[in-house]
C-alpha cells in the first residue's frame, strides 16, 4: 500500500471507529434521562441531565492534562483506553446504581478529552495541507452517520411502548456497549503513516521548530487560548454552541418522550429525532463543510442562516412541546401547549436543531483554523479553548435543565443565539480586514 494510501485507510478506520462509539455514546446520551425516569429501582436518585453536567464539566477541565496524556502512550492506545471509559458508562445502564453512575460519569469526562486530543492526533499525522481539508470531511461525515444507526435501533426496539421495562433496558444497553467495544477494537488497525522524505536542513529545522512550538504551548497554552481578539470575539458564539448541544442532544429528546399526546409511540420517537438530527447535521455539514460552497459569499451568511434556522426551530417547538416536558415524571405530561401536538413538526424541529448546529460549528472551526493557520501553537491553544468553553457551556447547560421549564430553555437559547451571531459577524469582518491588509502587504 501506498504512504497515501496507507493515510487515508487510517482515516476511514478512525471515522469507523468513532461510528462505532458514538453510535453507542449519543444513543445512550439522547434516551438516558427518559430510561432513569423508568427505572424499578426505588434506591436509584441518579439524573441524567446531571451525569451528561458532570461529564462535561470534568471534560473541560480535563483538556489540560489530556495533551501531555497522548504524549506518553501515544494516540491509539489513548483512544482505545478512553473508548473503554465510554464503553463502561453505557454497561452501567445495565445494572445501575448511583455510586456508580456518577463516577462513570466522571471518568468518561476524563477519558473524552483524551480521546478527542488522540483523534486531532491522529488526523494531523496522516494529513497533508493538500488532504486536511478531505480527511476532516471523512472523518466529520462518518462521525455524523452514528445519529443514523443507533436512534433507528431504538425506534425499531421501543415501537409502541408506553413504559420502559427493565429487560427492554437492558437490551438496548448490552447491545449498545457491545458496539461501543468494536468501535474502540478498531483503533488497532491504524497503521504509522511512513514519514515525508525531506532534506536534512529541511528536517532540522521541522525539528527545532517542533521543539518551540511544544515549549510554547506547555509554558503558555493557559493565557495564549485567550490572547487573540478573535477569539474573544467568538466567545459567545462558542458558548451558544454549548448550549444549543445540551439542547438537541439531551433535553429535546427527553421532551419528545415525555409527550403522552404524542400516543403510544413517544417513546421510540426520540429514536426517529435523533435520525432527524443526524440528516440536518449532514445535509449542512456537506454543503458549507466539506464543499466549501460559501467561500464567495463569506461565512456570515451561513451563520445568520443558522440563527434563522434555529429561530424557527424554537418557535415552533415553543408552540408544539409542553412547558413541563424537560422536567415531566416517567408517565409523561398530559399538558397541551398553545398549538394541537404534531410529531411532524416536532421531528421537522429535530431537523433544524442539526442543520442550524451544523451552520455554526462548521464557520466556527473554519474560522479558527484560519486566524491561526501559521501557528501550530496557536491553533492548538484555540481549539483547547473552543472545546474548553464549549463543554463549560454544555455543563451549564445540563445542570439547569434539571429545574427551568421549556420556554425558560429556549429564551436563553434566543438570547444567547443573537449575541452568538453578532459577535461572530465582528469577528468574521476583523478576520477578513487583516485577509485584504496581508494581500496588499504582499503585492
Amino acid at each position: 500500500m501506498s504512504p497515501e494510501g496507507k493515510r487515508l485507510f487510517n482515516i476511514v478506520v478512525l471515522g469507523f471507529g468513532f461510528m462505532f462509539m458514538f453510535t453507542a455514546f449519543q444513543t445512550c446520551g439522547n434516551i438516558e434521562q427518559t430510561v432513569i425516569k423508568s427505572f424499578n429501582n426505588t434506591e436509584f436518585h441518579g439524573s441524567g441531565y446531571t451525569s451528561m453536567a458532570i461529564i462535561y464539566g470534568v471534560f473541560s477541565a480535563s483538556n489540560l492534562i489530556a495533551p501531555s496524556v497522548v504524549t506518553v502512550i501515544g494516540p491509539q492506545l489513548s483512544m482505545f483506553f478512553s473508548g473503554l471509559l465510554y464503553s463502561g458508562y453505557i454497561a452501567m445502564f445495565i445494572y445501575p446504581y448511583t455510586w456508580s453512575f456518577y463516577t462513570a460519569s466522571v471518568l468518561v469526562g476524563i477519558g473524552a478529552a483524551v480521546l478527542w486530543t488522540a483523534q486531532g492526533n491522529v488526523l494531523a499525522i496522516n494529513s497533508t495541507d493538500d488532504t486536511i481539508g478531505r480527511n476532516s470531511g471523512i472523518f466529520w461525515a462518518l462521525l455524523q452517520f452514528s445519529l443514523f444507526f443507533g436512534n433507528l435501533y431504538i425506534y425499531c426496539a421501543w415501537h409502541g411502548h408506553v413504559h420502559i421495562t427493565d429487560k427492554d433496558r437492558q437490551t438496548v444497553f448490552i447491545s449498545l456497549t457491545v458496539i461501543s467495544l468494536v468501535g474502540c477494537f478498531l483503533f488497532f488497525l491504524i497503521r504509522k503513516p511512513d514519514p515525508e522524505p525531506t532534506a536534512p536542513s529541511e528536517q532540522s529545522q521541522s525539528q527545532s521548530e517542533s521543539s518551540e512550538s511544544f515549549s510554547a504551548a506547555r509554558k503558555n497554552s493557559s493565557f495564549k487560548m485567550f490572547g487573540t481578539k478573535e477569539m474573544l470575539l467568538l466567545s459567545l458564539s462558542i458558548a451558544y454552541t454549548g448550549l444549543e448541544l445540551t439542547f438537541y442532544s439531551g433535553v429535546y429528546g427527553t421532551c419528545i418522550g415525555a409527550m403522552t399526546r404524542f400516543g403510544q409511540d413517544a417513546k421510540s420517537l426520540i429514536g426517529i429525532s435523533g435520525i432527524c438530527i443526524g440528516v440536518g447535521e449532514i445535509l449542512g455539514g456537506g454543503v458549507f463543510g466539506m464543499l466549501n460552497k460559501c467561500n464567495r459569499f463569506g461565512r456570515n451568511p451561513v451563520v445568520l442562516l443558522g440563527l434563522i434556522t434555529h429561530y424557527v426551530a424554537f418557535y415552533l417547538i415553543f408552540l408544539n412541546i409542553a412547558s413541563d416536558a424537560p422536567i415531566a415524571p416517567e408517565p409523561g405530561t398530559d399538558l397541551q401547549a398553545y398549538i394541537d401536538p404534531s410529531v411532524g413538526v416536532a421531528l421537522f424541529c429535530s431537523f433544524l436543531l442539526g442543520f442550524g448546529d451544523s451552520c455554526f460549528n462548521t464557520q466556527l472551526l473554519s474560522i479558527i483554523g484560519l486566524n491561526s493557520l501559521h501557528s501550530t501553537s496557536q491553533f492548538n491553544c484555540d481549539t483547547c479553548y473552543f472545546f474548553l468553553l464549549q463543554s463549560i457551556m454544555a455543563a451549564l447547560a445540563f445542570f439547569y435543565s434539571n429545574y427551568l421549564l421549556l420556554h425558560w430553555q429556549l429564551l436563553i437559547l434566543v438570547l444567547m443565539g443573537f449575541l452568538g451571531c453578532v459577535t461572530f459577524f465582528l469577528a468574521e469582518w476583523k478576520a477578513e480586514s487583516r485577509r485584504r491588509e496581508s494581500d496588499y502587504d504582499s503585492i
